[in-house]
């Protein structure tokens, strides 16, 4: 079986490389090796190398891509957004990748030297993305002092599940009332178009997206979990019935990308969107006991993993990888690892697992960096935020499930 193979050839390079020294500290050298121990310092050297890397000191900012690219245009906008000409620094949602992951990194470590770089450079940097001139509040795309640009809800959606960790990390209820603050603004996108649902960008409602919906259902979840207030079950339970109902793909349990206002669904699927539903699924059965929405989450869990996975040929065989898509796994593995939690099943995780140590050893540049793909070396030139920010998160977990 292609899993058996590749258990054996993780075990083969982890003899290999078990004697490489670790250096968590040291930016000019990578921590090397595999295995249960050390995920934790590859997460911390990512940190410190896109700290160093990525910098815009004028702006206290980060850039999109090292090296920064003259000509680059982003490609994950609202159809017919203006594009940032001559962008000097990056558009919010990279940036909230570096925000996540050392969030995940001071949750699971409690170290100080995380929550010092959160509060003295990258929420004071996040807020120049703020925009109070339109109510409700919220984050748009790119900061403020190049002009108003378009606010996402999934954006803020992701920033306000990283504002619910960090209250529950540090009992500082200025996170949890920035939290709460999002909420509104995620749900001022809810409308009666097609029975509800959360739009995708407040300036072109034009569809309903899982992007957007699947993850407010968890924020409301934890919302609930943190505060005890009913309303924020009663949402979640809400918006995760409306996505399951509108979005979901019957013959295979993985959710489908939107929903046009026309009713026309957009049957692409992308690997995050599913994993916020299993989340939820599973985040909903922990506080109401309904083992229906355990099933849901393992279904989905199931055709995700059936749908995605791809058996590639590497140097030392045949390995099964996750898609191109390095964010888009790392929001999936949240799924995966609430799933594994509740339910044992460590399949999916474990091939997380062994993708990202393979990513780490066999695929980074010269600068130690990543490309968009887990299963070989990137030839691109100009290496995104976001594909080596996610990391971050993505190895601090697996760390936090070694520990427990």
């Amino acid at each position: 079986m292609v899993y058996k193979k590749l258990s054996l050839f993780f075990i083969l390079v982890f003899i290999s490389l078990i004697s490489c020294d670790v250096f968590a500290n040291d930016s000019d050298k990578k921590v090397k090796g595999i295995g249960i121990g050390n995920e934790k310092e590859i997460a911390d050297f990512i940190l410190n190398n896109i700290i160093k890397l990525y910098d815009v000191p004028q702006h206290g900012l980060l850039s999109e891509t090292y090296p920064v690219n003259p000509n680059h245009k982003v490609d994950y906008l609202a159809e017919g957004s203006t594009q940032k000409q001559n962008q000097e620094v990056a558009f919010l949602w990279p940036y909230s990748g570096t925000l996540s992951g050392t969030i995940a990194l001071y949750t699971v470590t409690k170290e100080e030297k995380y929550l010092d770089l959160l509060e003295k450079r990258l929420l004071p940097g996040l807020e120049k993305y703020f925009d109070e001139s339109r109510l409700p509040v919220g984050y748009q795309s790119y900061p403020i002092f190049a002009g108003y640009s378009d606010r996402f809800y999934d954006d803020n959606v992701w920033l306000a599940l990283d504002f619910c960790a960090l209250y529950a990390s540090t009992k500082n209820h200025k996170y949890l009332d920035k939290a709460l603050e999002i909420y509104e603004f995620i749900y001022s996108g809810w409308d009666e178009n097609l029975d509800g649902g959360i739009y995708w960008c407040e300036q072109k409602k034009t569809s309903k997206n899982t992007c957007s919906n699947a993850p407010s259902a968890v924020l409301s979840a934890k919302l609930y979990q943190l505060t005890g207030d009913e309303k924020f079950l009663s949402r979640s339970i809400e918006t995760y019935n409306w996505t399951k109902t509108n979005l979901l793909d019957p013959s295979d349990f993985v959710y489908w990308d939107n929903v046009a206002l026309n009713g026309k669904i957009d049957e692409r699927k992308y690997t995050y969107n599913s994993g916020q539903m299993i989340e939820a699924g599973v985040l909903l059965y922990r506080i109401t006991g309904d083992k229906n929405y355990l099933t849901d989450a393992q279904k989905t869990a199931s055709g995700t993993y059936a749908h995605f996975t791809k058996t590639k040929s590497t140097p030392a065989g045949d390995a099964v990888f996750y898609p191109d898509s390095p964010w888009f796994n790392t929001i999936l593995f949240r799924g995966f690892k609430a799933l594994y939690e509740a339910d044992g099943n460590k399949k999916y995780v474990q091939t997380m697992l062994e993708n990202a140590h393979f990513a780490w050893n066999s695929t980074t540049d010269n600068n130690n960096l990543l490309g968009n793909t887990w299963s070989s070396t990137s030839t691109q030139r100009y290496k995104w935020l976001l594909d080596n920010a996610c990391m971050i998160e993505l190895f601090t977990e697996l760390a936090d499930i070694g520990k427990k």
